[in-house]
């Protein structure tokens, strides 16, 4: 036995030395560089394409049979231009020659890899730069199959400074990776390799630049055809002044080269502190890649997240707006858009169920539809001036009309929300369309349940040209004045139900400029109300008694008015409108005139006539000459002031100098009939008392001449006179 070892030990080392006599005969004999333009020739042969091996080449047998390549360029394809597709400036590949001789195990050592650049290009039509490098189908398998190999051993894999461009002209976009380096650990069949590296990243037309890092332990089963990446770590970081940092923690990810499909399953991904896990369902790769996954969004303020992206948050009246944000959606990314679906999203105490579209390239279209439950919309609102409050909105800035943003919007969609509040008004059921595309913004359908009535309306806002214009169409039905009156004007005097109807259209940079060019038609009815803290029907009582010098009359408390209707329709020209139909119903009077509403100025200004009812339904208390004053004469009417406040003030003495009129007038006519006594209306000979008693006292005189014929053209001239002067 020890005579066999013996032997055997001899023959080894006579091999051993056989194999280094061999070696340095073969690097003293022959060069590999003779042989450059053999395999150049053999390339062009079987690709058509030019290899060009500008560095030396080295060939070692013992112990190492290894094989070290220097720079080398790789033709590019017919009609992709003169760069090359690929070129390096070193490769290194070396095999233990004895394992490879005696037990058929390939055992390499680290295979080098030194400034890859590779040119990878689609044409418009389609054609790629590498499709005639495709092996023919069923290459590979008879040499693989007579290979004879047991085992492939490789010591480590090292790829140092290598970059990639990849330049699809159909699509219109360009990536460009580079700084590329990568290295694994030792790579032995059925064993896990760990491998880690990172690259530089530029994207086009996105303009978007960053580098990416990495590290995970890769398994390869080439029977199953299976790669598998376990515990894969991703940092990455955009570049710029707010650069985006993002990592990715998955725990298994399995890609099936056979079938092109991966299976991800959960996903954990931070973007600076806002924590996002995904449970991502299997997706083919083969062609566009789709993948399908339901994420959580855990809570983070959305303020924050927008500093450290370098965009300046919106000043809002309340600080704290903005502050959280919960999301829960499944995403489904397709070519056009990411779409997420069973969205549930909470914003601040508002939450929000729906779908919504988010489009993957500029020219793409937002789309929503949403429902909410109720939100304070002041919150989000510009803080209000230093010292303002309700008495200073209308030295208030004017709000400024977003010409750019409507001009960059690309959305349409539906929000309904239950309920709503903005400046003091209520909106319950808001339904909210909105449409805007090319600078044109429209939202219909529009409708609200508020002020426990209704409100629909189509309002369009045209930015596409230097001016924008705006438009409105809308309609509101049984509002309360009351709850109206209080919200827009801080004013508790009034209550009622209104209807009305405004067409309105204006242009400008802000809603001031608008409102000066405001054109268009308006109706309103007020209807079965109360004008409380005054008392109408009082003040022209107590008007009466001031100009007869009499005492006032005492006032009835609460002091209120009541109208059972109120109607009035209007022209709009720049601004302001002209209402020529203006018409009251009270218990007491009939109000009629005329006016108009100045809206940049906020003011208006009326002259109205009222017509006291014969028998108005507050006449209690009033004397009988008390009504024979008012229910005889046409009462002038001012209503002039702010639109909030309005004054009312009653003109008795023109009501007066119209009643001396009237009452000469019917004298006048009396005569032109043959006077009074052939008149038998006591009422009407009551009201003229003073000129009977005179003509009474006249004809009782003994010594009074005859009364002397006079013409009655010349009497009537003179009445008429009397009665202008």
């Amino acid at each position: 036995m020890g005579r066999i070892l013996k032997y055997a030990l001899v023959a080894a080392g006579a091999l051993v030395a056989l194999l280094v006599i061999a070696a340095v005969t073969f690097s003293l004999l022959f060069d590999p560089n003779d042989f450059r333009d053999t395999i150049a020739g053999q390339v062009r042969d079987s690709t058509g394409r030019e290899l060009t091996i500008e560095g030396d080449l080295d060939v070692s047998l013992f112990p190492w049979l290894a094989v070290d390549v220097g720079r080398t360029r790789l033709g590019n394809a017919a009609g992709f231009g003169d760069e090359p597709m690929a070129s390096f400036e070193r490769a290194r590949l070396s095999v233990k020659l004895l394992p490879l001789i005696f037990r058929r195990e390939i055992s390499v050592g680290t295979a080098e890899l030194d400034a890859l650049v590779l040119n990878l290009a689609v044409k418009r039509d389609g054609r790629s730069n590498w499709d005639d490098l495709a092996g023919r189908e069923g290459e590979g398998a008879e040499g693989e199959a007579g290979s004879g190999t047991r085992a492939l051993d490789v010591a480590s894999v090292s790829l140092v400074n290598a970059s990639i461009r990849y330049d699809d002209a159909q699509a219109g976009e360009r990536y460009l990776l580079s700084d590329m380096n990568l290295r694994s650990g030792s790579v032995r069949p059925g064993k896990p390799v760990p491998l880690s590296g990172g690259f530089a990243f530029r994207l086009q037309p996105a303009e978007t630049s960053g580098t990416v890092e990495f590290d995970t332990v890769a398994a390869f089963d080439t029977d199953a055809q299976k790669i598998s990446l376990d515990d894969l770590a991703i940092e990455a970081q955009t570049a710029g002044d707010a650069p985006l940092r993002v990592s990715l923690d998955a725990p298994a990810i399995v890609f099936d080269t056979g079938a092109s499909r991966a299976e991800v399953g959960e996903v954990r991904i931070r973007v600076f502190d806002v924590d996002i896990e995904a449970n991502v369902e299997p997706f083919s790769y083969a062609g566009s890649i789709e993948p399908v996954a339901s994420i959580d969004v855990a809570a983070f303020s959305p303020r924050s997240f927008m500093q450290a992206l370098d965009i300046v948050p919106p000043e809002t009246a309340d600080p704290a707006a903005l502050g959280k944000l919960v999301l829960a959606a499944r995403a489904a990314v397709t070519e056009r858009a990411v779409r997420l679906t069973g969205l549930d999203l909470t914003l601040d105490e508002t939450r929000f169920t729906g779908t919504l579209s988010v489009p993957r390239n500029a020219a793409g279209r937002y789309q929503f539809d949403l429902a909410g439950d109720r939100i304070d919309l002041d919150r989000y609102m510009a803080p209000a001036e230093a010292g303002g409050g309700a008495g200073s909105k209308s030295g208030a800035a004017p709000v400024e009309i977003p010409a750019g943003m409507i001009r960059a919007t690309n959305a349409r969609g539906t929000l309904k929300i239950a309920a709503a509040s903005l400046g003091g008004m209520r909106f319950e059921n808001l339904t909210v369309g909105l449409d805007s595309s090319n600078g044109r913004l429209r939202l219909n359908p529009l409708s609200a349940r508020l002020f426990d009535g209704s409100y629909e309306g189509d309002v369009r806002l045209d930015a596409s040209g230097t001016v924008p214009v705006l438009t409105v169409d809308e309609k509101v039905q049984n509002l309360s004045l009351g709850a109206l009156a209080e919200a827009m004007f801080d004013q508790k005097d009034i209550t009622g139900r209104m209807n009305g109807s405004f067409r309105l259209e204006g242009r400008g940079s802000d809603m001031g400029e608008i409102q000066k060019t405001l054109a268009g038609n308006m109706s309103f009815v007020l209807s079965d109300g109360i004008w409380h803290g005054t008392d109408v029907w009082y003040q022209l009582r107590r008007a009466r008694a001031l100009f007869r010098k009499e005492t006032p009359p005492e006032p009835v408390l609460p002091a209120q008015t009541r109208f059972s209707e109120v109607s009035a329709t209007g022209v709009v020209t720049d601004g302001v409108m002209q209402n020529d139909d203006f018409r009251a119903e009270l218990p007491f009077m009939q109000l009629t005139g005329r006016g108009s509403v100045d809206f940049p100025t906020a003011t208006v200004d009326y002259s109205l006539s009222g017509r006291v009812l014969e028998r108005p339904e507050l006449a209690t208390g009033a004397t009988p000459e008390e009504l024979a004053d008012l229910t005889r004469a046409v009462i002038p009417i001012r209503v002039t002031g702010p639109l909030a406040e309005p004054g009312f003030r009653i003109d008795f003495a023109s009501l007066v100098r119209e009643r001396v009129k009237e009452e000469v007038r019917d004298r006048v006519l009396d005569r032109l009939l043959g006077g009074s006594d052939k008149k038998d209306d006591k009422g009407d000979a009551d009201n003229k008392q003073d000129a009977a008693a005179t003509d009474a006292g006249d004809a009782q005189q003994p010594d009074a001449e005859p009364e002397q014929e006079t013409d009655p053209e010349d009497e009537l001239k003179q009445k008429l006179k009397d009665l202008f002067d």
